[in-house]
């Protein structure tokens, strides 16, 4: 037996060998190509660190950013009634649900939240575009309702994250139900006084647009995030003609009076936070706590009697 072949070699080979690097610890910026490493990634709120591009986030790792400290507390949403219509296409509708619950690790397409931002109590609700591309189905309507019962009762701000291809098909007329649904809970907070901002994700279409995501008080998007309800290659096709350079795009709308503000998402919280306090007829945010004074320092010395009130002002006149 050549104990140099059999284990020797193997070792020092096994010691130097090129070790295989774990798929997700880079990821590919989907605009400009740069390969990112994922914590740089992460820590940037999903932005790519080297053209901007405003890559998916889920609504968890969106809230740990908003609200103070990464702390919120879940709201809880009623669950709707499980596949109504019996819907099948290439599978059934709760084989669908389930294989997106096991890709998500969520239960639905949009979490509800009530936290603090700026030291400012709101409730969020955000829609998760991984989760059946984030489509409007009953849970989405009784999500939507849900929060802006919530703020009503608490008498807080709503701040909503749309993301969506539009429409649940598989709940076929029920999904359309939510346009309205959702319609009157932002009435709601408008009767109750109370602000909703919208901030429109890439991407927001469909029923989605035509309802709750364009009837907040404020509406702000993420860079080049698509915003329409019919998508610019149905248009075209219809119209047969060539749309603009940046048609149904977030700068695009800002120019033409459909939005209020385009914000990168590192600097949306401060807007945020700026801006429902404003609504709110808040003072500024505080931006940090000075420690508390020594009452060793404070204190007169011992030697030397404190002064009475106004003893100077008498002195002086």
């Amino acid at each position: 037996m050549n104990w140099i072949t059999n284990f020797v070699r193997p070792r020092i080979n096994s010691i130097f060998s090129r070790r295989e690097t774990p798929e997700n610890l880079w990821q590919k910026c989907d605009d400009c190509g740069t390969m990112l490493f994922h914590r740089e990634l992460s820590d940037n709120l999903n932005v790519c660190t080297n053209c901007g591009h405003h890559m998916a986030i889920t609504p968890r790792a969106r809230f740990r950013a908003l609200f103070d400290g990464g702390v919120f507390s879940e709201i809880k949403v009623p669950d709707p009634i499980a596949d109504p219509l019996h819907f099948r296409d290439q599978k059934r509708y709760p084989e669908r649900m389930k294989s997106a619950q096991r890709e998500t690790g969520e239960n639905e397409a949009m979490l509800v939240a009530a936290g603090e931002i700026g030291r400012t109590p709101i409730i969020a609700a955000a829609q998760d575009f991984s989760f059946m591309a984030g489509s409007m189905g009953m849970y989405v309507g009784n999500a939507i309702i849900a929060a802006a019962e919530e703020a009503v009762k608490l008498k807080r701000p709503l701040v909503l994250f749309s993301a969506a291809g539009g429409a649940r098909m598989q709940e076929g007329i029920l999904r359309l139900r939510q346009m309205p649904r959702t319609t009157v809970a932002i009435q709601m907070l408008k009767e109750a006084g109370l602000p909703s901002i919208v901030v429109l994700t890439h991407p927001t279409t469909g029923g989605v647009t035509a309802s709750y995501a364009m009837l907040g008080d404020i509406h702000i998007a993420e860079p080049n995030a698509l915003i329409c309800f019919a998508g610019p290659r149905v248009i075209e096709q219809t119209i047969r003609e060539k749309l603009p350079e940046g048609f149904q795009r977030a700068e695009y709308l800002l120019d033409h009076g459909m939005l209020d503000r385009v914000t990168k998402r590192t600097e949306l919280r401060e807007e945020l936070i700026t801006i429902v306090r404003m609504l709110l007829n808040m003072p500024p945010a505080v931006r940090g706590d000075l420690p508390a004074p020594d009452p060793a320092e404070t204190a007169p010395p011992a030697d030397k009697p404190a002064e009475k009130s106004g003893q100077g002002a008498a002195s002086g006149t």
